[in-house]
């Protein structure tokens, strides 16, 4: 009584983890303390006040039933879950997570495997959209380990009851349900199923409508052409015009899924109308996801349709009033290219293309950069010449620096077609500019596409143009650009040659063992580091290894112990006679030093030794 009016959770789950260190039959209490003790703890903590340690408990869920036995899981741990529904929010979505993978906990698949139905669908009918969605696809999950002799009454069962009740979070949870069951029970029931679908289809609530669309053409694929036919499309159609948006959005993907069911002259007569209504819905989500979804709409209703309507369709999405429809519709410019003859493209898609160029969204722009230049493969020099070079240029201009990014990441796809070369004169500027950007990450960006700009400018236009840059990135104030400098070293000495490295790069690097700011003698360190992996023994022995050991004596420790990392990284490189002359006894210092971290990586060092 008094531990009820402390602890009003505390009673059953207190004797359910009294009863866990008894352990199982004849186990003396000593044995069951011993072993099971922090069992009991983990199900105690089930019920503690502080949500957090019900998380924690509820992510332990499978050691807990690992200790307990299928058994026991079964008959004790699983129907005490069911009844510890009124939770937190993130506690649920945990529990509906862990049982999704519970099958081998309570005797693996088979009639164990249904008792997991029951919390399961208690979770299927909270409040909370997220915890109903996790629920739905663990029972998808669990729905796979029933046996055949029993699904129909367990789990088809669980859809019925689901799908008739009274709220509409179980209906919206039912809608689920459908497509992992179907395939599972005989032609009479599967009528049945049909029918119950329909009913949801057409239910009061907008909420479950959303849901047995989101649902339908998943259900769809598993049913013959002509159940399609007669049970499908008539509630596809009505959802493809029901009142709410947050309905009708979801026809486009239907569209998809039946579409690939379907052979092209039934896609024509069934599909095409309700693409060509969302393609012109009043509703900009509708719009948008017609946008998202063009390519594959367009598949489906073969050349011909695709030519003569929706590349019209297409020209009017990317002039759409809506920023969000027209970022949509810039993505998909290549992915419909494709499908189309170059004089199409050419006459109907590159004027719309140049109109969004210069769109006020910046958005909209950086979606066009992210894929325009790839319409070059399909065009061809000539065309590309005189059309793309332009735009790519402009883009090249523009104010938004990720929009910049996006076109500089699509050089390689006009190299293919055009060379580089001849858009040097406006590329130069733009890097310039990026590579000095406010933004690190911008500047980290352009950095890892300077080794593909180096290998297509020449190395005579790199040295006159951006040697200077490269240098620049090695005294950034952000560690991620200076890291990223001393690998863009590596790649440049890759591209350009050893020869070219030893002239222009190694003597500009090993020049910063003098600086001031201990962070370019870091550098320094790191660029060593790197660029002896590429550059040789000879190189390593005449110019690297007297300046690491130099900076071996460094008054900053960190310089000291990043000394004997790199000599650590330099000894594979080098013969052992070099390693025991002149490695050694610099490390050797190194371990006497003063700074346990510098002697710890002397130590690692001279293991290698």
């Amino acid at each position: 009584v008094w531990e009820q009016a402390v602890h009003p959770f505390c009673s059953p789950i207190h004797h359910f983890a009294s009863s866990i260190t008894q352990g199982p039959t004849h186990m003396t209490t000593t044995e069951g303390d011993e072993s099971l003790t922090p069992i009991a703890i983990l199900i105690d903590e089930l019920k503690n006040e502080d949500p957090q340690i019900r998380l924690n408990s509820v992510r332990r869920l499978k050691t807990i039933a690992t200790a307990l036995g299928p058994e026991r899981t079964r008959k004790e741990l699983v129907p005490y879950l069911s009844e510890s529904v009124d939770d937190e929010d993130e506690v649920l979505l945990q529990l509906a997570t862990e049982l999704g993978d519970f099958v081998e906990f309570v005797g693996g698949p088979g009639e164990g495997a249904g008792c997991l139905l029951v919390p399961l669908e208690s979770l299927s009918t909270v409040e909370e959209t997220v915890v109903r969605e996790k629920a739905v696809q663990s029972l998808c999950k669990i729905a796979e380990s029933l046996p055949a002799e029993t699904f129909k009454d367990t789990f088809v069962i669980l859809l019925k009851r689901l799908a008739s009740g009274d709220w509409f979070t179980s209906r919206t949870s039912a809608c689920g349900l459908f497509a992992v069951s179907y395939p599972r029970v005989g032609d009479d029931l599967k009528q049945e199923l049909r029918v119950l679908f329909t009913t949801l289809c057409k239910d009061d609530t907008p909420m479950v409508r959303r849901a047995a669309s989101a649902n339908l053409g998943k259900f769809a694929k598993q049913m013959t052409k002509e159940n399609i036919k007669e049970d499908i499309l008539p509630i596809f159609n009505t959802l493809a015009g029901d009142d709410q948006d947050s309905v009708r959005v979801l026809a486009v993907d239907n569209c998809v899924r039946i579409g690939s069911v379907f052979s092209l002259e039934e896609n024509l007569q069934y599909l095409l109308p309700v693409m060509r209504a969302c393609l012109q819905d009043k509703s900009w989500r509708v719009r948008y996801m017609s946008a998202e979804h063009f390519c594959e709409m367009a598949k489906a209703v073969g050349p011909q349709v695709t030519q003569s309507e929706f590349v019209p369709a297409f020209v009017k999405l990317m002039k759409d009033p809506e920023a969000e429809v027209r970022t949509a519709a810039a993505f998909k410019v290549t992915g419909f290219g494709e499908l189309l003859p170059v004089d199409l493209i050419v006459k109907h898609i590159l004027p719309s293309v140049k109109e969004l160029v210069v769109d006020s969204s910046q958005h909209v722009r950086a979606a066009l950069a992210t894929n325009v230049m790839d319409l070059a493969p399909i065009l061809g020099k000539e065309k590309t010449i005189e059309n793309l070079v332009d735009i790519f240029l402009q883009l090249l201009k523009d104010e938004f620096p990720e929009v910049r990014l996006n076109i500089i990441k699509k050089l390689d796809a006009v190299n293919q077609v055009v060379g580089i070369r001849m858009l040097s004169q406006s590329l130069l500027p733009a890097i310039v500019e990026l590579a000095e950007d406010r933004q690190w990450r911008v500047r980290l960006a352009i950095i890892q596409y300077i080794p593909l700009l180096a290998s297509q400018l020449g190395v005579e236009f790199f040295d006159a143009k951006l040697g200077n840059l490269c240098m620049t990135w090695l005294g950034d104030s952000v560690f991620s650009i200076r890291e990223a400098a001393t690998t863009n070293l590596k790649k440049l000495t890759e591209v350009f040659g050893v020869e070219w490295a030893q002239n222009n790069i190694i003597p500009k690097v090993l020049g910063l063992y003098t600086h001031p700011n201990y962070l370019y003698r870091m550098t320094t360190l790191y660029a060593v580091s790197i660029l002896g992996t590429v550059v040789g023994p000879e190189i390593i022995n005449s110019t690297m290894l007297p300046l690491v050991a130099r900076l071996a004596q460094d008054p900053v420790p960190n310089i000291r112990f990043n000394a004997a990392k790199c000599l650590q990284q330099l000894i594979p490189l080098v013969d052992q006679s070099v390693v025991q002359n002149r490695v050694k006894p610099t490390l050797l210092k190194l371990q006497d030093d003063t700074d346990r971290d510098v002697k710890f990586y002397a130590s690692q060092a001279l293991q290698m030794c």
